[in-house]
């Protein structure tokens, strides 16, 4: 009774508005009211939960990618792609992708992509004659690929409250991230042709050597992060702080495009975000706390197996549950009420952790370009200039070649395991 109490009271308070760090920790505190459990349980439980050395990386890849974007390397990365692939038809939608791409390597989250990349791209577009839904959406849609390729930070998330190591994790997204980058480039190859997009720019060797020289420092980052964790040399924590480094040393250094007014910004948004998920991580693991003890996660496997123990079948309700929280929870409160409830009833039909962690993220992606709570169509509504309403409208079609991806993905795990098995196992 008192954990039914728990889930109402929790899902009347989402539905009221409630902040999702004062709806985990709110129900909770009810429960160990009603359990005559001490309230001062759940502070232990909040402080055990956010006390995790890899948790270190979300405030550390929060102000990478921050830096990034204030320090003008955003510009540097647009022309770079715009050098490899404007010259095909529909070339800067093509561009759109592969500066996607790129920027994935650096900051791991797709608002952060559309903010930052998202200006500079729709605004290229529409001065090149495409229509501005064509823009906002393949903008929206290629943005999804930064928390999928590393660094992520859903995926460091979902490592810690999973328990699965974040350097298999981050190796596991590398193939599905271009797997999404190429079908979206398929799908703007399709609509160029239908609409007669015109080529950006024809290829030219002393364009592609002119970009490349003034991005290769920021296509460093990348390289750097990955090689490191793949290699062993460092942590995906301590690649986090030595990406901060690194962007300090481009911003300050070389470019000289950072002040002091630009790092106290980037520093309170920094705090800012990392307050707010550190805020729903120590109210979760509340919240996991109690599932764990009342062994509630075995009783919905056991539920779930009553009815099928097909693998197939219960990746698809998985995948079903997901979308549809993603559609209406932002992407951390969504991992970090979801896995510890999911991740039992994989494990027990055999679901790699690791695969099971690439298909919940991008699910949750495409909660993003979804309402009610698609922050990226936000985020590209208040850049564009384009009502919420149309920016779903445009993105809708993208949701295809997404969806293709996500079900390749889910059926063929070797797809997300493979380069984790060969570096790790």
């Amino acid at each position: 009774m008192s954990l039914a109490i728990m889930f109402i009271l929790l899902a009347v308070l989402l539905v009221c508005g409630a902040p999702v760090a004062v709806a985990l920790a709110g129900s909770s505190l009810v429960y160990l009211f009603i359990a005559g459990m001490p309230p001062v349980s759940m502070l232990h439980n909040m402080i055990n939960g956010v006390n995790s050395f890899p948790l270190l990386a979300v405030p550390f890849f929060i102000m990478a990618g921050h830096l990034m974007n204030t320090g003008g390397i955003t510009v540097r990365i647009f022309n770079f792609a715009r050098a490899i692939v404007g010259w095909m038809p529909g070339g800067l939608g093509h561009v759109n992708v592969g500066a996607s791409v790129i920027f994935a390597g650096m900051s791991g989250a797709a608002v952060a992509d559309a903010g930052g990349l998202g200006n500079v791209e729709i605004k290229a577009m529409r001065d090149a004659g495409y229509d501005t839904p064509f823009a906002v959406g393949i903008t929206a849609a290629s943005s999804t690929i930064g928390p999928i390729i590393p660094p992520s930070l859903p995926l460091v998330l979902f490592g810690v409250i999973a328990q699965v190591s974040i350097g298999q994790l981050f190796l596991a997204g590398i193939i599905p991230g271009l797997m999404m980058a190429v079908a979206l480039m398929v799908m703007v190859a399709w609509y160029s042709r239908r609409r007669n997009y015109p080529r950006d720019q024809a290829f030219a060797w002393g364009v592609l050597g002119r970009a490349s020289k003034e991005a290769f420092l920021p296509l460093m980052t990348p390289v750097i992060i990955i090689g490191g964790i793949s290699t062993g040399l460092f942590t995906p924590t301590e690649a986090a702080v030595g990406a901060v480094a690194y962007s300090l040393v481009l911003g300050l250094a070389v470019y000289r495009t950072l002040t002091m007014r630009h790092l106290l910004r980037v520093t309170m948004d920094t705090v800012e975000t990392t307050a707010a998920i550190m805020l729903i991580v120590g109210a979760a693991a509340v919240f996991a706390w109690i599932l764990t003890a009342n062994q509630s996660a075995q009783h919905l496997a056991n539920f779930v197996l009553g009815f099928t123990d097909n693998k197939n079948l219960i990746i698809v309700l998985i995948m079903l549950l997901v979308l549809v929280v993603g559609c209406f929870m932002e992407t951390i409160a969504a991992i970090t009420i979801l896995v510890p409830v999911l991740l039992p009833v994989a494990q027990t039909v055999g679901i790699d952790p690791v695969h099971l962690g690439i298909i919940v993220i991008l699910n949750l992606m495409l909660g993003l370009l979804t309402p009610p709570v698609g922050m990226v169509l936000y985020v590209l509504s208040r850049v564009s200039g384009v009502r919420f309403e149309e920016c779903v409208k445009a993105t809708a079609p993208f949701l295809i070649p997404l969806l293709i991806v996500l079900f390749l993905l889910a059926f063929i795990p070797q797809l997300s395991t493979l380069l984790p098995t060969l570096l790790y196992r």
